[in-house]
C-alpha cells in the first residue's frame, strides 16, 4: 500500500472529536480513518497543558504506530497544548489542529465584529482563539467562557435535557450582541439545537469541524497525499482507552449514526 492509501489519524480526549471525524468523512469521503478516544483520562479540558501535552504525544505515538499518512488533532485543548511540539515530532507528516480553522471560520462569519468563545479552561486560558481571532480582525471584541461542564454532560449523552438547557442558561448568561458564538471544544457541536433555541435570532454559531476538513483538504492536496485509488474500499477504524460500550452507546449521539460495538478496539497508552 503506497502512502496515498493510508488512513488518517485523528483523536480526542473522548468523544467529541468525533464531531470533527464525521466532518472529515463528508469532506474526505475517499479517505480511510483511524479515531483515538482517550476516555479513560478525559476531561483534557480542566489539566494543565504539560500534561495535555503528554497526552497528545502518547495518542500520536500510538496512531503512527498503526500507520497513517496524517495526523488530526480533534480536540481544541490538545491543539493549544501540544500542535507545535508534534508538527516536531512529526515532521514528515501533516498535522493539523483544530483552532486555526475554527478561528477563520469566526472571522468569516462575524458582521458586527462582535465573538463570543465558549471553550474549556485550559483552552481560554491558553489565549490561542483570541490571538488568533485579533490577528485577522484587530477590531474584533471578543468574549470567553469557560464551559467544562459541557464536556461532562456531552460525554454522559446528556445534550438535549433540563440539565443541558440550564448549564448552558448558565454560561450565556450576560450574553450581550455579539453576532457570533464559537464553539472552541470539539464536544460542543451536539449542543447546537439547544444552543440555537436559547440564542437571540439572527446569531451564528460556529464549530471547527468543517472548516477543519477544508483544511485537511486542501493540505493533502497540497502535499500529493489525497487517496484517488478507486480499488481501496473506505474504512474507519474506533480505538478507546477505556469502556468500549459507553464508548459505543453515546458516540452514536456524535456521530449521527449507528456505531457497532465490534468497530472498536481497546487499547493501552504506552508512555
Amino acid at each position: 500500500m503506497n502512502s496515498n492509501q493510508l488512513a488518517i489519524g485523528v483523536f480526542d480526549s473522548g468523544m467529541g472529536g468525533l464531531t470533527v471525524l464525521r466532518a472529515l468523512r463528508e469532506g474526505l469521503p475517499q479517505e480511510s480513518f483511524i479515531y483515538l478516544g482517550d476516555t479513560a483520562r478525559l476531561p483534557y479540558g480542566t489539566k494543565s497543558p504539560d500534561t495535555v501535552k503528554q497526552y497528545a504525544m502518547q495518542m500520536a505515538k500510538l496512531l503512527v504506530e498503526r500507520q497513517i499518512k496524517a495526523l488530526v488533532i480533534a480536540c481544541n485543548t490538545a491543539t493549544t497544548a501540544a500542535l507545535p511540539y508534534l508538527q516536531e515530532m512529526l515532521p514528515d507528516m501533516p498535522v493539523l489542529g483544530v483552532v486555526a480553522p475554527g478561528a477563520a471560520a469566526a472571522v468569516a462569519a462575524t458582521e458586527n465584529k462582535r465573538i463570543i468563545v465558549l471553550a474549556t479552561e485550559t483552552t481560554i486560558a491558553s489565549n490561542a482563539y483570541q490571538q488568533l481571532i485579533i490577528q485577522h480582525l484587530p477590531q474584533a471584541i471578543i468574549n470567553t467562557r469557560a464551559c467544562s461542564v459541557l464536556v461532562a454532560l456531552a460525554e454522559e449523552g446528556m445534550v438535549n435535557n433540563q440539565v443541558a438547557r440550564e448549564a448552558l442558561k448558565h454560561y450565556l448568561d450576560g450574553f450581550t450582541n455579539e453576532d457570533t458564538v464559537l464553539l472552541g471544544c470539539t464536544h460542543f457541536p451536539v449542543f447546537k439545537p439547544l444552543l440555537s433555541s436559547l440564542l437571540p435570532q439572527g446569531v451564528t454559531v460556529v464549530d471547527s469541524a468543517h472548516a477543519t476538513s477544508q483544511a485537511l483538504y486542501q493540505l493533502l492536496q497540497k502535499q500529493d497525499l489525497l487517496n484517488e485509488s478507486p480499488s481501496i474500499k473506505r474504512k474507519v477504524n474506533y480505538l478507546v482507552t477505556d469502556s468500549i460500550k459507553r464508548f459505543q452507546i453515546v458516540g452514536e449521539i456524535f456521530l449521527g449514526e449507528r456505531l457497532a460495538e465490534g468497530d472498536i478496539e481497546l487499547v493501552d497508552v504506552k508512555s
